[in-house]
């Protein structure tokens, strides 16, 4: 140990301790210094190279009208487009809890007027006056199978 120790003093270096329950413990001469830096940037990489996705919300209340509708679907399909999920929640108010199934109907219609670019993740639910569901964009599918040759029949 003292002469590991001995040689990286003279190499103007440090010298770690790799697996000190070793025997005998195992060291290496190195800059440690820089070998953090090394670390941290690799770190700093991979944070980059990861894709972070946000849950959006979009209100509907069970009674909406078509144009309302309809402006809420194209926000719909920017955050889809942008790779995020979207919560979509239909809010009650007052009477509005003894028709709970109109709720239901938007949420259903927007599944059908999505599909194909949005899949639902879970069963709608009913929390509190809220009906949610959320919805995750449809990953694009590799290149479509082609059909395999046919044999004409004489």
């Amino acid at each position: 140990m003292a002469e590991a120790l001995q040689k990286a003093r003279e190499a103007t270096l440090d010298l770690v301790e790799i697996a000190p329950t070793a025997v005998p413990p195992v060291c290496r001469i190195m800059n440690f210094g820089k070998f953090i830096y090394q670390q941290k940037k690799k770190q700093q990489d991979s944070k980059k190279k990861q894709k972070t996705t946000q849950v959006k919300e979009v209100k509907f209340r069970p009674n909406i009208d078509d144009h309302d509708y309809d402006f809420k679907i194209k926000n719909i399909l920017k955050f889809l487009a942008h790779g995020d999920k979207v919560k979509a929640t239909v809010q009650f108010r007052g009477r509005e809890m003894a028709r709970r199934e109109n709720g239901q109907k938007v949420l259903d219609r927007l599944l059908v007027d999505l599909a194909g670019r949005a899949a639902a993740e879970s069963r709608s639910e009913m929390l509190g006056n809220r009906l949610y569901q959320i919805l995750a964009p449809v990953k694009a599918h590799e290149k479509p199978e082609k059909p395999a040759p046919q044999i004409a029949k004489a």
